[in-house]
């Protein structure tokens, strides 16, 4: 059954060449959000994985922007809370920040002081892993929290990028992989 929910959201996921940029074969989640049962089957893959790695999780945490399509309905699924992680300057309210480098410059991801408690048990979720920058900055907000990061979880991870020898030694769980 797993099999054929994958088999589903590969199906859904769209190759766009040269986007944003000559060179760069953009992978596009779209259809999986128009298509009620590609988005089921992701959620109830990364559910699947959840219950049977992670006994206790407290809050799912997602990256700014595609993360909240997905954490908020595996956070729903799992009966726990879901926390964001945004680009500097979008949160009300006391923020803890970090910098990190993208291939173009530099940026800052931020979440409310509040928002993660010291020892809570946290899975992080975006869209896609390329270089790993963005999970990297978002684990050492967790980090900053104090929080007990169990994971990261993603739909697609671009191997090639080597996204995951940054957040070594994290697990990253990913449902394809180009």
């Amino acid at each position: 059954m797993a099999e054929t929910k994958l088999q589903l959201v590969e199906r859904h996921i769209r190759a766009f060449p040269d986007f944003p940029k000559k060179g760069i074969l953009f992978r596009d989640i779209c259809p999986i959000l128009k298509d009620a049962a590609a988005l089921t089957a992701v959620i109830d893959l990364f559910e699947e994985h959840v219950r049977a790695n992670h006994q206790q999780v407290d809050l799912i945490v997602g990256l700014d922007a595609r993360g909240f399509l997905f954490g908020p309905l595996l956070a729903q699924r799992l009966g726990v809370g879901f926390v964001l992680v945004r680009k500097k300057g979008k949160l009300p309210g006391a923020t803890v920040s970090v910098s990190y480098e993208l291939e173009y410059g530099k940026a800052e991801a931020e979440i409310q002081e509040d928002a993660v408690t010291p020892g809570q048990k946290v899975l992080l979720i975006d869209d896609l892993l390329a270089t790993g920058g963005t999970l990297y900055a978002a684990c050492e907000l967790m980090k900053k929290q104090q929080a007990e990061i169990l994971g990261c979880l993603v739909v697609i991870e671009l191997k090639e990028l080597n996204g995951t020898d940054k957040l070594k030694p994290l697990e990253v769980f990913s449902l394809v992989r180009y």
